[in-house]
């Protein structure tokens, strides 16, 4: 009788029957003779069988039924909340202003509330498919992690075939929304970032902990995609570089907090952050990079005023602004810790908005049809050369000013002095006062 039961059992391909049916087996072979207990080991053999069988078509089962692709939201409200999660709203959202804050930067005198309107939406799909693919390809890590766990794909409320549907109407409309009312360079910035973020970076996160430079650089594409939206040409001159590289140097004291406080999430996902015990046993080397790209922030105000896209006020703000974040990261790099790295995080987040905020505020217009030489060439009309050592050339010359050049010559070096012209003029730093101004005047008066 137990023997039958046991093949039974064996051909058996339901999970739920098969675990049944082998605890009935188990009870079955195991007889009363003589007050012994006797278990039958052929019988529990093939009942082990029968269960890592059963198992394995349950596993196949639960794979195919996952893979259902077209499981669909089942009301309005739940295909917003789906669609809100896919998208990462909040983070699509906040990506948006970049790309704002770089269309207002980039524009003339007079900000084109429309144009503005266009690159925004269109940047906001392009990130939300980006977001999407990038959940699409992470839903397994994402099911092991407890702050992804209850999204849409793992926690199943909607299916992989609907989300890939969902990237891809985001990402053509997106494209084709740039194309139609911006231009090729902003439509193709966008869409390189879709695959930049969907593939160079998504693959990265689990193979190597360099995904979070990447990642940098996927978010300073959207200040350079407004930037170009605003003018018909799709131009990008070294202004349009300045917001860019302060997303860049932001990214990482932001991230980094984040790796350090979710690093045991990262870890049960099989991320390679740089968090990761393998790499960061101490918390010192994430801190480290926090603190490296938090002191890059502080001399951004200079440059932006250096090259003619903010006024003077923005250089002492910025360094303000800066200087908070920079102490965080300081603090967390003198001490790791969960409390210091929440800190320097939620500074990051203080940090970013308020820098665009002020850099909108004391923007100079830009003119369109000026192109990076002429912009330079506006720059340095108004700008200190007399302070910088050799800087002086012959469209200003003063006898005064050629004494001092060739004192400077003598005492400094010919080496420097070779650096310092054309086309290094920046070297060394200027100072905002020196000695030799009085000389400066006191020759100009004397020409006059």
């Amino acid at each position: 009788m137990s023997r039958v039961v046991i093949d039974a059992l064996a051909r058996s391909s339901s999970c739920a029957a098969a675990s049944t049916s082998a605890r009935a087996v188990t009870s079955a072979v195991s007889m009363r003779i003589g007050g012994t207990t006797l278990v039958t080991t052929h019988a529990g053999a093939l009942a082990r069988r029968a269960v890592s069988t059963a198992t394995t078509t349950a596993a196949v089962t639960t794979a195919r039924a996952f893979a259902s692709t077209w499981t669909t939201p089942r009301s309005v409200r739940e295909l917003l909340s789906v669609a809100y999660g896919l998208s990462k709203f909040r983070l699509s959202a906040f990506v948006t202003s970049t790309a704002a804050c770089g269309y207002v930067l980039g524009s003339g005198s007079a900000v084109d509330p429309i144009g503005l309107a266009e690159v925004s939406f269109g940047t906001m799909l392009c990130s939300a498919s980006a977001n999407t693919i990038n959940q699409i390809v992470e839903t397994v890590p994402d099911s092991m992690m407890r702050r992804t766990a209850g999204r849409a794909l793992p926690s199943g409320r909607c299916g992989k075939g609907f989300a890939w549907a969902f990237a891809s109407a985001c990402a053509i409309s997106g494209t084709g929304i740039l194309a139609a009312t911006t231009n090729e360079t902003t439509a193709a910035l966008g869409a390189g970032n879709i695959a930049l973020y969907a593939g160079a970076y998504t693959a990265l996160k689990r193979a190597h902990w360099t995904n979070t430079w990447v990642g940098a650089v996927v978010g300073a594409i959207p200040p350079l995609m407004g930037w170009a939206a605003a003018n018909d040409d799709g131009a990008l001159d070294a202004s349009a570089y300045v917001l860019a590289a302060a997303l860049y140097f932001w990214q990482m004291p932001h991230f980094m907090a984040l790796a350090y406080m979710g690093k045991e999430d990262y870890l049960n996902g099989g991320y390679r952050m740089l968090s990761h015990p393998m790499y960061d046993k101490t918390g010192r080397r994430v801190a480290g990079v926090a603190v490296r790209n938090s002191l890059a922030l502080l001399p951004l105000g200079v440059v932006a005023c250096a090259v003619g896209l903010t006024t003077e006020p923005f250089a002492y703000e910025s360094v303000a602004l800066g200087l908070p974040l920079v102490a965080t990261a300081a603090a967390f790099y003198a001490k790791p810790s969960f409390l210091a790295a929440r800190r320097m995080f939620f500074g990051s987040l203080l940090y970013l908005p308020a820098f665009q905020t002020l850099a909108c505020f004391h923007r100079i217009p830009r003119e369109n049809t000026m192109d990076a030489y002429e912009s330079f060439r506006r720059v340095s009309v108004n700008f200190p050369w007399h302070c910088v050592p050799f800087a002086a050339s012959g469209d200003d010359w003063s006898p005064e000013r050629e004494r001092l050049k060739q004192f400077r010559a003598r005492a400094l070096g010919p080496a420097l002095s070779e650096t310092s012209t054309a086309p290094f003029p920046f070297l060394p730093l200027p100072i905002p006062r020196c000695p030799h101004d009085r000389a400066y005047a006191q020759g100009s008066e004397s020409d006059s």
